[in-house]
């Protein structure tokens, strides 16, 4: 029992790791510690952050799927990317309207039971996190996992393959990620408030989807990710904008 349990502890630790570093990381970069257009020296972050070459790579690769890393030819690895105000609304809008529609499909077609038990002990996991005391890094990394993982199921509930590669394409786009946040610092009580409301928009758009309401559903997922363009917009009219973390990695008009 236990060697067959280890392997899966070992990956489960690893994968945490990861998902720890890729927060490090991204707060670097909407914090202005890492610079738009800077190359990323791995080395530096290994000894800046203490932690071995593999989670690092791992979690430098994430953030290029994101959208807030490119890639520099030759192989020569990655540079913070630099984004119109426009490119990052129409990226959040696309997801918005993709995840809508596989929550319609997944409504009108009807979802197999133990899927969504699987999602439903998501959000009752993303509840936990939210409800447990002691808000910060370490909860919001795991809210992280959980919201990915949700989304990812949300998507296979639409029983479209087509849809899942045309998803993992957007969410290459820049901050279009369901797990690419723009907020406040984590511990910080206006991203925890804005976790809450996503999670609500969960449990409706999981209730419309039991429910058999397919226009419900499309229509609470676009609002999902239009809160997320409201939330940009008001950050670049605002006369605070130079301390919103990533204002430094959009420049504002198209």
């Amino acid at each position: 029992m236990t060697q067959a349990i280890a392997p899966a502890l070992i990956a489960e630790e690893s994968h945490s790791q990861v998902v720890k570093v890729q927060l490090q990381l991204r707060e670097m970069i909407l914090a202005g510690e890492l610079a738009a257009g800077e190359r990323i020296a791995e080395l530096a972050i290994v000894e800046r952050l203490g932690i071995s070459r593999t989670p690092i790579r791992a979690a430098l690769m994430r953030l290029e799927q994101e959208g807030m890393l490119e890639a520099m030819a030759g192989g020569r690895g990655y540079r913070v990317r630099v984004f119109s105000e426009a490119d990052v609304s129409d990226a959040i809008e696309l997801r918005g309207t993709l995840e809508g529609l596989a929550a319609r499909l997944a409504a009108e077609r009807g979802v197999d039971a133990q899927l969504l038990a699987r999602a439903a002990r998501c959000l009752d996991a993303i509840d936990r996190v939210l409800d447990a005391a002691g808000w910060g890094d370490e909860a919001f990394s795991r809210y992280v996992a959980l919201n990915s993982e949700f989304h990812d199921v949300l998507l296979e509930m639409s029983g479209s393959a087509f849809m899942q590669r045309e998803l993992e394409r957007v969410k290459r786009l820049p901050f279009a990620s369901p797990s690419g946040f723009v907020v406040a610092r984590a511990e910080s009580p206006r991203a925890h408030r804005s976790l809450m409301l996503a999670q609500e928009q969960h449990r409706q758009v999981l209730e419309a989807i039991e429910q058999r309401e397919g226009a419900r559903a499309e229509a609470l997922m676009k609002e999902h990710s239009r809160i997320a363009r409201r939330n940009l917009r008001e950050a670049m009219e605002s006369p605070e904008t130079a301390g919103v973390p990533g204002a430094q990695l959009i420049r504002a008009g198209r």
